[in-house]
């Protein structure tokens, strides 16, 4: 009865929306726009009356309602955008569509994305992933949670080969979780330290995120990179410390590999060979960007061109592993460009509508304190980070929040020194990349629940990897939190390179 109801209601919203549609048309096609004359009725400036508090509610509702309905998050943003425009302002006003769009196929920094998505495939492709992965593995696995340190860094220097979580936490879920199930891990470290481990890449340079943050947020993508630099290598840190020490004092939590299994410092350090030129390339590719030698289109095509180099000298190269590589990054390109037009769209309508101003006022007005309403922000951000795309969070809400961030002085908390006006954005940016890395392990929603649900094993339970994630989203709390009480952890990289 209830399916039969839906499908009813579908098709009475179908034919309604039909209709509509053709009214509108014959009024677009045969009235004057700019008259009160019309063809039953005319929706284009019906809500042009409407205030930006309503208009708020019905935008960002409107937005919410088609997500919860599967709608592409691309075509909703975009589509929803142009609707509001028709329905809120006249004809002029469809400029905006073509002036959001335009600067930003226009944005030399924004052909980078490609570049870089195609050297991590490049990489992908070419086994080097597993490559890495056995190295440190043969070297960390004699003591007690020695394999479950080692994902952790083959993830910190697969994040700074990928750039992007979901290939990061899939990989290493494929090759690390078998072998530590194999040997007994508790399944909540096994599970914790690779999503903890390929959440990185979102941090650690060369990461995708942090290249539309700047483009969006108008900062040096260089300075950006060195700031996020020491808080990924902290929380690497972090996680390691957490997982050495757990199994230090129960060593049945992450057993040793046994004695007849382990390898001599001789075939250790042959093995490293295996790691030197891809080692060489990130940090070619890091180094030509931090030192302003090169601008992150040419570090990214220095990238790209090494990446096959790499592969033909592990001969590892093939033309149907170029031609897999060109169409992941085809793919992915893709969608991350038509979310970001779509909600460049959505966003810049409601700034335009005074929306900025609306919720900045709403936000100031309560009263809080500049660190009272940082907190407010990220709490925002994580929850936007369960239900949102990592880009249409980036699109969505950044532009709204950096000016709200820029209007606020941060004294220093507990006697610890200010953050300088001009590091602001910078310092928020790196903010914002911890916080997304939160959002991908907060129970329920989090995308790295899910990606490492794909490759475990039936036994595993759904409520294990959630369990799983909960220490680690507290060490990652704990990295936040000593990144705003040590503004220095983010500005003092940055500052020491570029002045």
């Amino acid at each position: 009865m209830a399916g039969k109801l839906g499908t009813w209601l579908m098709i009475i919203a179908t034919v309604g929306l039909a209709f509509v549609i053709c009214v509108e048309l014959i009024n677009i096609l045969f009235y004057d726009p700019w008259s009160d004359e019309k063809f039953l009725f005319k929706l284009s400036g019906s809500l042009s009356g409407v205030e930006i508090g309503p208009l708020t509610y019905l935008m960002f509702g409107s937005l919410a309602v088609a997500l919860m309905m599967g709608l592409p998050l691309a075509f909703v943003t975009g589509g929803l955008g142009v609707m509001f425009i028709y329905l809120v302002g006249d004809a002029m006003m469809l400029n905006i569509v073509p002036g959001r769009i335009f600067p930003l196929m226009a944005n030399p920094d924004i052909a980078a994305i490609p570049l870089f998505i195609f050297m991590a495939s490049m990489l992908e492709r070419a086994g080097l992933i597993e490559e890495m992965f056995s190295v440190v593995y043969k070297w960390m696995g004699g003591i007690s949670g020695g394999l479950a340190a080692a994902t952790i860094v083959a993830s910190t220097i697969l994040a700074a080969m990928v750039g992007v979580i979901g290939a990061a936490v899939v990989t290493m879920g494929i090759i690390a979780l078998p072998a530590m199930l194999k040997r007994h891990y508790d399944h909540k470290i096994a599970i914790g330290s690779i999503m903890a481990g390929g959440t990185l890449g979102i941090l650690i340079p060369p990461s995708i995120l942090a290249i539309l943050y700047a483009v969006v947020a108008q900062q040096s993508v260089g300075e950006l990179y060195l700031g996020s630099l020491l808080p990924g290598l902290m929380l690497s840190g972090l996680y390691l410390t957490y997982v050495l020490v757990r199994s230090w004092l129960n060593p049945k939590l992450g057993p040793p590999i046994p004695v007849e299994d382990r390898i001599s410092l001789k075939e250790k350090l042959k093995l490293l060979g295996n790691l030197i030129a891809p080692l060489a390339l990130v940090g070619l590719v890091l180094g030509l960007l931090f030192g302003g030698i090169a601008t992150p289109v040419e570090a990214a095509g220095i990238g790209s061109f090494g990446a096959i180099i790499v592969a033909m000298m592990h001969k590892k190269f093939s033309i149907a592993g170029l031609r897999e590589a060109s169409v992941t990054t085809a793919k992915a390109s893709a969608m991350v460009l038509w979310i970001m037009f779509g909600a460049s769209v959505f966003v810049g309508f409601y700034i335009l509508q005074g929306g900025q101003q609306f919720v900045t006022d709403a936000i100031l007005g309560t009263g809080m304190s500049a660190y009272g309403i940082l907190f407010l922000l990220m709490v925002l951000l994580v929850v936007l980070g369960m239900f949102l795309d990592w880009v249409g969070i980036l699109l969505l809400a950044v532009p709204i929040f950096i000016p709200i961030v820029k209007a606020l002085e941060f004294p220093g908390l507990f006697g610890f020194p200010p953050v300088a006006g001009d590091d602001v954005v910078l310092w928020f940016g790196v903010l914002y990349l911890v916080n997304m890395q939160m959002s991908f392990l907060s129970p329920p929603f989090g995308y790295a629940l899910f990606y490492i649900r794909g490759v475990c094993p039936p036994e595993i339970s759904m409520g294990t990897i959630f369990k799983s994630s909960l220490v680690f989203l507290a060490i990652q709390a704990f990295g936040l939190f000593m990144c705003v009480l040590i503004p220095g952890i983010v500005t003092w990289l940055p500052g020491l390179v570029y002045g």
